[in-house]
């Protein structure tokens, strides 16, 4: 299990590097084409990147979120998140690219992947996977913190209010990261009718919401009689996870100079996620939250131990 750990982190660093590395290409070397001649390889490198960079940091977050998941909630709650997650995203997404609902009008270019019946990526329900995992958990952690400090459960209230949460979360890294990586020099997708939001619209960001709620609810009735225990250092992973993406749209609205997207998202994005990750530090929150869920894991408390 201490090899579980070590792959993760490996995981998650290549998952943060491959962004990185795509940002420099996108927004480094494509408007400076002469700077490859200054790197070995150059040309080549920057051809590997651009053919398969995008599949390369996607199938490494969602590695090393489905380890996380794995090894800290065990192998039938990973599962009950990963598969609605990616099953009901997949079906959004194939309506949408055939009929224009519930996203609107648009379609998938080349560098993500193989594409499912010619439509969509076959890394985009994993992205939805990964990110939609961290967001909620980020928000359920939060909510029943907020609870536990008032020695309650979270209730079904607070269940409801977790998935609004962890969709709202989803959703606006989708208000930074669809703007500029739709209109970049070498765009993933396109619309065939732009709308009114930098290009998007609004419908798009509903669509968004609604999947995310969709399956999140699911993850959550499957959940209810399992619900996960986690300490407050076990969050850490989810947080990187969404700071990381959150950081490579926030740069490339950046670059396209789409500032109302990225304060929008940092308002409603980044800054209720670490408010939910600093809620559960507390050393309070922390027991409330493994006693209020009731489900010891020591074997996976060990693990911890060990990893730290």
């Amino acid at each position: 299990m201490r090899q579980l750990v070590r792959i993760e982190r490996i995981c998650l660093a290549g998952h943060l590097v491959s962004m990185a590395f795509g940002l420099a290409g996108l927004l480094w070397v494509m408007p400076h084409p002469e700077v490859l001649s200054l790197i070995p390889a150059g040309q080549t490198l920057f051809r590997w990147s651009m053919a398969g960079g995008g599949v390369v940091y996607i199938l490494l977050g969602a590695a090393a979120v489905s380890i996380y998941a794995y090894r800290t909630l065990g192998l039938s709650r990973w599962l009950m998140f990963m598969l609605p997650a990616i099953l009901i995203s997949l079906s959004s997404e194939l309506l949408g690219t055939s009929t224009g609902f519930p996203f609107g009008d648009y379609s998938y270019l080349s560098g993500l992947g193989y594409k499912i019946a010619g439509l969509v990526p076959f890394t985009i329900p994993l992205s939805w996977f990964y990110l939609g995992f961290s967001s909620y958990l980020l928000a359920k952690s939060g909510l029943q913190a907020l609870a536990a400090r008032r020695s309650g459960s979270l209730g079904w209230l607070g269940q409801v209010g977790a998935v609004l949460l962890g969709a709202l979360l989803l959703t606006s890294w989708d208000f930074v990261l669809d703007p500029a990586m739709s209109q970049t020099a070498l765009p993933f997708w396109y619309w065939h009718q732009p709308g009114a939001f930098f290009g998007m619209p609004y419908q798009n960001f509903v669509g968004w919401m609604g999947t995310g709620t969709v399956f999140m609810t699911v993850a959550a009735l499957l959940w209810r009689k399992q619900a996960p225990a986690l300490r407050a250092a076990q969050l850490n992973l989810p947080l990187a996870v969404y700071l990381g993406n959150f950081t490579f749209a926030a740069v490339m609205s950046i670059g396209a100079g789409f500032w109302i997207p990225l304060l929008l998202g940092l308002l409603l994005g980044v800054t209720p996620a670490v408010l939910c990750w600093q809620w559960a530090q507390s050393p309070h929150a922390s027991v409330s939250l493994a006693v209020a869920d009731a489900q010891p894991q020591p074997l996976e408390d060990g693990i911890e131990r060990i990893a730290a």
